[in-house]
């Protein structure tokens, strides 16, 4: 059974962002897949797909400053800016109870979302991200949160050093058609809401305790896929899951790198697919 992918837009916060959306328009339970950096809502779009497949409903947003949505004005490029923009968007779909679907930075925003609205989670499925207790930066992130230097990296950031940094570190590479997708939208808009992103994280570490507190007694239905060979987040993150998520499954995918809903999509697909029925 095939399904159409919706394309159209969604006037959120004073600006228009980007909306991938399949299955039932009008459910107000939704599967919300939220990105990471550098990410829009194309990542997703292999599971919206498949998400629609089993008659839910699923959407994806690009987040303000990433894809091709532009930040609102005064708009704070920290994780409860992005939370709350999260939410906005939710409530102009009339969503009532959200499966978070995460990955990379997409799991703070995601989860600080889900503290204030606790009543409205249904389950997580987190890609590569959740708390992390004692998180150290990795190199990218030190570049990008040390003042001049940061914006000299991003200044230099071409194509194909963008392409030769990811595959370096991803054990399967990434095909050059989504990296060069990436890249189109990593422009100067972007790599400005990085910097201040990254700079406006500061206790990261902190945030992961506060998580825990909040989230464990909930005890929410959880999913964790992480892949082994994650330059960026260490797979042993992904068994610290479940002090939040204490009924999480759990799955690390050998060879697989951040993204492994695009280096392994047939075994993310199926989790996940396996997880909401």
């Amino acid at each position: 059974m095939s399904v159409v992918i919706e394309r159209s837009s969604l006037e959120v916060g004073g600006t228009r962002t980007r909306l991938l959306q399949a299955g039932p328009a009008d459910a107000t339970e939704a599967v919300v897949f939220v990105h990471g950096n550098p990410g829009s809502a194309d990542d997703w779009e292999r599971l919206v797909g498949a998400v629609g497949q089993i008659d839910k409903r699923a959407l994806a947003i690009d987040l303000p400053d990433f894809g091709e949505t532009v930040a609102p004005s005064r708009f704070d490029h920290d994780i409860h800016g992005y939370a709350g923009f999260l939410g906005q968007a939710l409530d102009e779909l009339k969503v009532e109870r959200a499966h978070l679907v995460l990955h990379d930075f997409g799991g703070p925003f995601g989860l600080i979302w889900a503290l204030a609205h606790p009543d409205a989670v249904a389950s997580v499925a987190e890609i590569n991200t959740g708390i992390a207790p004692g998180y150290h930066w990795h190199f990218f992130a030190r570049i990008w949160r040390t003042p001049i230097l940061g914006e000299l990296f991003q200044t230099f950031t071409n194509r194909a050093l963008f392409r030769f940094v990811q595959n370096r570190v991803e054990p399967r590479g990434l095909p050059r058609e989504f990296l060069d997708r990436m890249y189109d939208h990593y422009d100067r808009r972007t790599r400005r809401a990085v910097l201040k992103l990254y700079r406006a994280s500061s206790n990261m570490g902190g945030v992961s305790k506060f998580l825990i507190q909040a989230l464990a007694p909930r005890d929410i239905p959880a999913l964790v896929i992480w892949g082994e060979a994650d330059a960026y987040l260490p797979f042993p993150y992904a068994y610290c899951q479940p002090a939040a998520f204490p009924s999480a499954e759990v799955h690390v995918l050998p060879g697989s790198g951040h993204w492994p809903y695009i280096d392994a999509p047939e075994t993310v697909e199926r989790l996940l697919v396996e997880f909401l029925r």
